[in-house]
């Protein structure tokens, strides 16, 4: 234990968000330093990797048939072991004191429900990606502790945590998971949403970052009394094979977006369902905790208090949540030790 306390000193230990859409690197005593896609390019001949993060996810779509970008996380789990421990490595070196001659203790942030194959997977990637000591703590709970919730309480904590690939809701209370269930919808989902509504209702084919920036400009989750906005899309016709170019408005995005977000409300009054109704009667008062990319879709909180008739609370920070939290734990030996998987 003192032998860990004095290399702790001489190390940059760190917390990992390691999201479908986003991994944020957290190093103790300096913050959040790093916020980049989660995507790889790599040569398809020699295998080497040319690009990581917002460098590489300028290339999706856009490179020779002699370059593949990556996303090598899927669905909130590792689809591609090598290239997850080429960005693991990429981002640990990145911010890593070089002078520092201790490898850095990693506390890295994974979905409720991973198995223990996909566990083992990540432990490793970070281990030979030059962590000394790497621990796993569920997304929920590093959320719950970034946004700051009382989880050490004997009360009932809901956070639902909307990421990229993943949807984690959980309840917390006395530093240990009551309830917890994972889905795999998430803001990929909602892009897949919105690029099969265009096909099927304009036969115009469009790719993933078009689709992104429309869930961003015209997303929304519930329909407020605001003007009708509007957005020139580009795709290609899949008919005559040209480029074409229309305008969609808002109402056919929320459309677009109303099956994915009905099925995230879906596995929250489940969650509530199979909650005990002391911790029930907390959440009442408490309310439920939005972290996560997804929570900034506008209307989500409106449109969950309507469904639910429960107060809605967007976290201060949502999409530093989980890297704050397990950047916190860092600093306490003792709520990592209980929190850990």
């Amino acid at each position: 234990m003192f032998i860990n306390t004095i290399m702790g000193w001489f190390s940059n230990d760190m917390a990992i968000d390691l999201g479908t859409a986003n991994t944020l690197v957290y190093v103790k005593g300096r913050g959040i330093v790093c916020n980049e896609p989660s995507v790889v390019a790599k040569s398809v001949k020699t295998g080497k990797v040319l690009a990581v993060g917002a460098e590489a996810k300028r290339m999706l779509g856009r490179t020779p048939g002699d370059i593949q970008t990556i996303r090598p996380i899927k669905d909130g789990v590792i689809s591609d072991f090598d290239a997850t421990g080429e960005m693991l490595r990429y981002f640990i070196q990145r911010v890593h004191n070089r002078k520092s001659f201790m490898r850095p203790r990693i506390v890295i942030g994974v979905p409720t429900g991973i198995t223990q194959v996909e566990q083992r997977a990540v432990k490793d990637s970070a281990l030979s990606s030059g962590g000394r000591e790497v621990y796993l703590i569920e997304e929920p709970v590093a959320a719950a502790i970034g946004t700051g919730l009382p989880i050490s309480e004997p009360s009932g904590n809901m956070i639902v945590d909307i990421g990229g690939g993943t949807t984690d809701i959980a309840v917390i209370s006395m530093d240990g998971v009551v309830y917890s269930k994972a889905i795999r919808v998430g803001g990929d989902k909602m892009d897949e949403a919105v690029i099969n509504y265009i096909k099927r209702k304009y036969n115009l084919l469009i790719g993933e970052m078009m689709a992104e920036m429309i869930k961003m400009e015209l997303g929304s989750a519930y329909k407020t009394d605001g003007n009708r906005q509007t957005m020139e899309i580009k795709g290609r016709d899949l008919v005559s094979g040209i480029p074409k170019t229309l305008i969609l408005d808002d109402d056919e995005v929320r459309e677009a977006l109303a099956e994915p977000v009905s099925q995230i409300l879906n596995a929250i009054k489940l969650a509530l369902e199979n909650t005990p109704p002391e911790l029930s009667a907390d959440i009442v008062d408490k309310g439920i905790v939005l972290a996560g990319g997804g929570a900034l879709l506008k209307g989500m909180d409106v449109f969950l208090r309507e469904e639910t008739s429960l107060p809605i609370i967007i976290a201060e920070d949502p999409l530093m949540c989980v890297a704050l939290g397990a950047g916190r734990v860092l600093d306490d030996i003792d709520v990592l030790k209980k929190v850990m998987m």
